[in-house]
């Protein structure tokens, strides 16, 4: 199976859209099933017409890239904002901590990103600043950066992804813990996601997720 790095996932109870590694899966045909979610939400992508999944993903797009949508941060004045997070000072604690599975502090919630049973990388969502996610490499040195909706946790809600370069990466539509639609760093539709599956426009499973 192929493995595909795809920026998007949920940290602790799905509040936050982190790094990790999706494999795509052999996928057999299902029948379509409309499921419903907590507040009264459907999940029915796999039912409704072909037209109403184009329409879907033009309003989750158009409420993710308004006009005041930041594509690529000017790099100095990104770097300003994140001045005391570019290097995290307490890494080989979070590291540690992380690798012995420990997933909150006092102060913080954390997730590791694994391969081959090796953690190469961190989470860092400090309780002080929640809308904010922090990404780094086993070294302590930051990588990505989400930001978050002003409503969140509140669902809906919607988040970006940030390289430490200040380049947009991928945009995320939180319906609900379970549903996510998902866009490139060019507004590109990239799927809906429904608990550990993504579906593509026309409602073709395409990937799943090991740590929903």
């Amino acid at each position: 199976m192929k493995k595909i790095a795809i920026l998007i996932c949920v940290l602790m109870l799905g509040k936050a859209a982190i790094s990790a590694d999706i494999q795509v899966t052999n996928i057999q045909d299902k029948k379509p099933t409309s499921v419903v979610l907590t507040g009264n939400l459907v999940f029915d992508w796999l039912d409704i017409a072909q037209i109403d999944r184009d329409t879907a993903i033009e309003k989750y797009k158009s409420e993710l890239f308004g006009n005041d949508t930041v594509f690529k941060y000017n790099k100095k004045e990104f770097k300003k904002e994140y001045k005391d997070f570019l290097k995290d000072a307490d890494y080989k604690r979070h590291y540690m901590l992380v690798k012995n599975n420990v997933k909150e502090t006092d102060d913080e919630n954390l997730c590791g990103f694994y391969k081959r049973n090796l953690l190469i990388s961190y989470a860092v969502q400090y309780k002080n600043n929640l809308r904010s996610v922090y990404y780094y490499d086993a070294l302590g040195n930051l990588r990505y950066v989400d930001k978050f909706s002003e409503n969140y946790p509140n669902f809906p809600y919607m988040s970006k992804q940030y390289r430490a370069n200040g380049v947009l990466v991928s945009a995320i539509y939180f319906m609900s813990h379970d549903m996510q639609y998902m866009y490139n760093h060019n507004a590109e539709f990239q799927g809906a996601w429904y608990k550990d599956k993504m579906y593509d426009r026309h409602a073709k499973q395409i990937l799943t997720r090991t740590n929903w």
